[in-house]
């Protein structure tokens, strides 16, 4: 069988995806999303919808599952996902992940998977102590198959998943050494040229690594209540805002410009000179409230929603889930070509070619 390239010319092939626990917000638009839309213009992305993978911790809910996978892809289309030219993907309709999931548990030490930082994160943070399934550290081995599955050259991932994907890293470069003989020694950026069917992907985090709730203190976050929507009103927006807490006394106080608001500051104010002068302004104690500057961050905010807002409310309407079912059908389509490729690839380099096996697309 000969492969396609990961790549066409100067066009990578990305990809990456989000859990469906709720509506998007603003931590994901500047951790990945962002990213997304920019990489989206000149390379082959792939958006995984990872809904198999909620069910490690919500198996009791498919319904909230369901609605929470339609729910995001209303969003990323909202955002600016074109899925004429990327393919949105779901996950549990592309068998060849499962499939390849099986196949990486063995290149994985347990142990190595149970030291993924992110995945010790995510067990205390949900409070799972030694009462999570047996699915759920499968994920993080799932994760990598996620990703393997299209051959990417990037990942655009918040911070906290970079770990995540150096495991992947990992499998990658164990699976091209083992079946395909590559060298050890090689260059990350050789492996498939050395004979290696899977390239080593690289992470490409967003400008903002880690945004902080309005709760000024734990990471934005839908289960931690301190979540800014890209789906909130602008009342809700300001409102949210307001809650930041600064300590601040006074108008003529110093200030810290490194607190939660001038973060937000940072983030959503486009304008670099007028950033500069509030930062001057408050760091000087020269009589500029934190109410007017939430007001700013509030109106910067609701700029760069609008027209998001707007996007997503033609999928409110009658028929829009149909349509967003549409759009996860034809890039899902597109996407298992891919998928089947990579399988027939792999389990040819592990010996497993008996006979070759073809896709049956509904």
């Amino acid at each position: 069988m000969t492969p396609h390239p990961p790549a066409a010319g100067d066009r990578s092939r990305v990809l990456t995806g989000d859990t469906p626990t709720g509506r998007l917000h603003l931590g994901h638009w500047v951790g990945s999303i962002e990213n997304r839309l920019a990489l989206q213009e000149e390379n082959e992305c792939y958006f995984l919808l990872a809904n198999m993978h909620a069910f490690t911790t919500r198996s009791e809910s498919p319904e909230e599952i369901r609605a929470d996978t339609i729910e995001i892809v209303k969003d990323w289309l909202a955002c600016g996902i074109d899925p004429k030219r990327s393919c949105v993907v779901l996950q549990t309709e592309v068998p060849a992940i499962a499939e390849l999931t099986w196949y990486f548990a063995m290149l994985l030490p347990f142990n190595r998977v149970m030291r993924n930082p992110t995945l010790k994160t995510e067990i205390e943070s949900k409070g799972l102590g030694d009462k999570y399934s047996f699915g759920f550290p499968m994920y993080a081995v799932g994760q990598c198959a996620d990703i393997l599955v299209f051959r990417p050259a990037y990942v655009p991932v918040g911070e906290d998943q970079v770990a995540h994907i150096e495991m992947c890293r990992e499998v990658a470069r164990r699976f091209d050494q083992i079946y395909c003989g590559v060298d050890s020694h090689a260059e990350d950026g050789d492996y498939v040229e050395a004979g290696g069917v899977f390239p080593i992907p690289e992470a490409k985090v967003g400008r903002i690594a880690r945004l902080v709730g309005y709760d000024g203190k734990q990471k934005m976050s839908k289960s931690l209540g301190n979540a800014i929507y890209l789906s909130d009103t602008p009342k809700q927006v300001q409102k949210k805002v307001n809650k930041i807490f600064t300590g601040r006394q006074s108008p003529t106080e110093p200030g810290d410009t490194f607190n939660a608001l001038f973060e937000y500051v940072r983030a959503f104010i486009c304008d670099a000179d007028r950033v500069s002068e509030l930062e001057r302004k408050y760091a000087a104690g020269e009589d500029i409230g934190d109410g007017h500057i939430k007001q700013e961050v509030a109106g910067a905010i609701n700029e760069l929603l609008d027209p998001i807002r707007e996007r997503r409310a033609d999928y409110e309407k009658p028929g829009g889930d149909d349509a967003v079912i549409d759009v996860i059908r034809e890039g899902t389509a597109r996407a298992n070509a891919v998928a089947e490729e990579t399988l027939w690839l792999a389990k040819e380099a592990m010996k497993l070619d008996f006979f070759p096996r073809k896709l049956t697309e509904g």
